[in-house]
């Protein structure tokens, strides 16, 4: 696994991807290496190229509103695959009341509407330290 690679998706039928690909920019900025698989794709397929490309984090980009039907199910291709133990961040437009039920299914981070990309350079910077963000 290389600290510094960074798998970051867009999960279902959602087509808004400009804040993914900014997202993605900053951090090779900050020196990440940010491997984007593109749109519409299914858990499975970002599990499976989870597997492929072994990343230290696996960002994704939902705004769809499909974050609980989509997130439990990537964590559970994730555990078939044996790579459970990679941090998930997430970002999007998450409700809050769905927030904490994210965290139990193994997210580890969530960015909302309004982060920057500072805050969220420092935040995944901490999570491929192995630390929780601030």
């Amino acid at each position: 696994m290389n600290g510094k690679r960074i798998l970051m998706a867009k999960l279902g039928l959602d087509g808004h991807d400009r804040g993914v690909k900014v997202v993605a920019r900053a951090l090779r900025d900050a020196g990440f290496e940010v491997i984007y698989t593109g749109l519409r794709h299914s858990p499975e397929q970002v599990a499976e190229s989870a597997l492929q490309e072994d990343p230290a984090l696996i960002g994704v980009s939902i705004l769809s509103g499909a974050h609980m039907a989509l997130i439990p199910r990537l964590m559970e291709e994730m555990k078939k695959r044996n790579i459970s133990g990679i941090p998930v961040f997430l970002g999007g437009i998450i409700p809050d009341d769905d927030r904490e039920d994210l965290i139990k299914m193994g997210v580890s981070h969530i960015y909302g509407p309004g982060s920057t990309t500072k805050e969220i350079i420092s935040g995944v910077t901490e999570l491929s330290a192995g630390r929780t963000p601030a």
